[in-house]
């Protein structure tokens, strides 16, 4: 049996930001903080921090820009998958990423109609949006 899932809820880092690639998909990429909280053996409170890095793609990407920002809590499911580069000095480069299949907002709503709806950006090459 083989199983590729993930579950993860927490903070974007920073706010969702639309880009077109070459071929005219629509992309998001945004990193979610998911905080754990817990007690010690000595009863002394300890705090972690993990940032996973999170793609969406066609709609939900433009839904995450459109009513998240900087902050917002989300629910994500998706499946873990590697992106590969190469670096300015020619290095092959890597990373485990989430690629969201759902979503789900949590708390505080959507954001007001007078605030941003996320940054769009013009199209670009595959070396601006990072994979």
């Amino acid at each position: 049996m083989n199983l590729n899932k993930s579950m993860i809820a927490g903070n974007l880092t920073r706010d969702p930001e639309l880009k077109t690639t070459p071929n005219g998909a629509e992309v998001a990429n945004f990193t979610l903080a998911v905080n754990r909280v817990w007690k010690d053996k000595n009863g002394d409170k300890q705090e972690d921090t993990t940032f996973v890095d999170v793609t969406a793609w066609g709609p939900q990407a433009a839904q995450i820009c459109q009513y998240l920002e900087k902050g917002s809590n989300l629910f994500v499911e998706g499946r873990i998958t590697t992106e590969s580069w190469t670096n300015d000095k020619g290095e092959p480069r890597s990373k485990q990423i989430i690629t969201l299949e759902n979503f789900k907002f949590i708390g505080g709503g959507k954001k007001s109609e007078s605030s941003s709806k996320g940054k769009i950006a013009k199209k670009g090459t595959e070396d601006e949006i990072g994979f």
